[in-house]
């Protein structure tokens, strides 16, 4: 292999505007400032008439952007989008048979938690390695179906609603939290959908949403939970849903600064065009990627089937000679310094994989990233690869 000086590996010349493509939380949307905030009902009572307007304020925006069907019932829930999913987990899981895909980090979890903590009388776990989808025709459609619409960790997304019928007896629950605003989620197709703020319009943390099908309230009020809950995961009280939740009356105290940061948001992508536009923005971001990639000789898609390849999380492989010679933990090590040399140049932030996922790197392609931006790291994680295989030469 050729060893080249790595003083002689040539810089690019444009840098990023923003350097940051983290996948949580993420790149705020483009001209944000602590201005945005300067309306925020900071020292007020979430729970005064005017918190509460703030909050339903979050709900009603929401609603409209993501086009929700009427009869849903939208909230804000504690512990980002985890909290969400398991508020749904401990309340619902066990009146039937479960069916969970597992493809990466976070759908793991849910999976571990469902076989290893709420132990329900029935369960399979439907696996699949990183960069794939498990075989959505082994779903039983009669069984209660946990899943995650797009893999955060594994760039990995369900392409449409075709495999989910419409007279299906169970319940789907679905993380989308890194779907929700950059992809057209079927909603007819789902029961229980819940996100976070920090993913697609760059909110900042702590904070879930949940979404709940007539079908969902039904079951919540028809059937009690077969375990004790905690006061922050219960969502009925003598049998009937807590409808406060859904109005803006949230069950723990939540941040009035982080609300109207998740305002200035929806106001932006209002402002912009919406839903169409929000996952037209995304669009372009994987598709500026994916031009590159096909040019690439080292880098690849972690997700081999275009179909069904990630806009927002987008992972890639280094598929290089030097690379594939290298022992796991070294692959590991490798992967660490493109990173590093990539932040040290402040052309990008925060863009290695996750910790449980294939060595490589992830960026963000939610609708807050400027196409530009990433069409302008491009020929930096070029230039970071140069480097690092020179160093291995």
């Amino acid at each position: 292999m050729l060893s080249l000086s790595p003083d002689a590996i040539t810089k690019p010349g444009v840098r990023p505007g923003n350097p940051c493509f983290s996948s949580g939380p993420c790149a705020k949307r483009p001209g944000w400032s602590l201005d945005a905030l300067s309306g925020a009902l900071l020292g007020r009572s979430h729970r005064a008439p005017d918190g509460r307007a703030r909050l339903n304020e979050v709900i009603t925006r929401s609603r409209a952007i993501l086009g929700m069907p009427e009869g849903w019932r939208l909230g804000i829930v504690p512990g980002s989008d985890t909290g969400a999913v398991e508020m749904v987990l401990w309340s619902l899981i066990g009146e039937r048979p479960v069916d969970v895909l597992a493809f990466e980090s976070f759908s793991a979890t849910w999976a571990d938690d469902i076989m290893a903590q709420l132990r329900p009388p029935a369960a399979r776990v439907l696996a699949a390695e990183y960069g794939s989808l498990p075989d959505l025709g082994q779903v039983d459609w009669s069984h209660d179906v946990v899943l995650a619409w797009n893999g955060t960790t594994s760039g990995v997304c369900i392409p449409d609603g075709s495999a989910i019928p419409a007279d299906r007896e169970g319940l789907v629950i679905c993380d989308a939290t890194s779907a929700a605003f950059a992809m057209d989620l079927p909603w007819e197709k789902l029961d229980i959908v819940t996100w976070s703020w920090q993913k697609v319009l760059g909110g900042e943390a702590a904070h879930g949403m949940l979404a709940l099908s007539p079908r969902a309230v039904r079951r919540l009020e028809e059937t009690p939970p077969p375990r004790a809950l905690p006061k922050v995961f219960r969502l009925t009280s003598k049998g009937k849903l807590i409808e406060g939740i859904f109005r803006g009356d949230t069950i723990n105290t939540p941040s009035m600064l982080c609300v109207e940061d998740a305002l200035d948001g929806l106001r932006w992508a209002e402002g912009i065009g919406g839903l169409p536009a929000l996952i037209g923005r995304s669009k372009a971001n994987l598709a500026v990627v994916a031009d590159w990639v096909a040019q690439s000789d080292w880098a690849a898609f972690l997700a081999q089937n275009a179909a069904e390849r990630s806009s927002t999380s987008i992972c890639l492989t280094i598929v290089a000679p030097w690379f594939r010679a290298l022992d796991a933990g070294a692959q590991a090590k490798a992967a660490k310094r493109i990173v590093a040399l990539l932040e040290a140049e402040g052309v990008a932030l925060d863009i290695g994989s996750y910790r449980d996922a294939p060595a490589g790197l992830r960026l963000w392609g939610g609708a807050t990233v400027e196409t530009a931006d990433l069409r302008a790291l491009l020929p930096w994680l070029d230039w970071a690869e140069a480097q690092v295989r020179a160093e291995y030469a």
